[in-house]
């Protein structure tokens, strides 16, 4: 049997919806109170492979403090949906800011007040990535 593959724009808020609740700070556990769901179906909700109501998803951006528009920023076109096609592009950048790594990472570089030293830190991990392509 295959399984059936999430739709690209479920995976999107799902990762939308992970990335806002770990800036947050707030746990699975928590959320999934607020929302009367256990823990796992937040988990089915932030990989995608259940679909948020309409409803829930307008009771989660009140939790999280954004507006429900939020969630679909950056979403794959109808066209790519509809074909199953997630956008790469924005895929891996997502995929790495629902990491605890990149919530970190965001976290620290925004309270960076100086451009300078954040425009450094860019040009800092930029050299980085192309050294490590350099090695590869």
């Amino acid at each position: 049997m295959i399984a059936k593959l999430p739709n690209p724009i479920d995976r999107h808020v799902g990762s939308r919806i992970r990335m806002r609740r770990m800036l947050a700070g707030i746990s699975q556990e928590r959320l999934g109170e607020s929302l009367g769901v256990t823990f796992q179906q937040v988990q089915k909700y932030e990989k995608g492979s259940n679909r948020v109501s309409a409803s829930r998803l307008q009771h989660i951006a009140t939790m999280l403090g954004v507006p429900v528009s939020f969630f679909f920023d950056g979403a794959p076109s109808s066209e790519q949906a509809l074909a199953g096609v997630d956008d790469q592009a924005s895929g891996y950048v997502s995929d790495f800011l629902s990491t605890s790594e990149g919530v970190q990472l965001i976290k620290a570089f925004s309270q960076i007040k100086n451009n300078r030293a954040r425009r450094r830190i860019i040009d800092l991990v930029e050299a980085l990535a192309e050294s490590d392509d350099q090695q590869k």
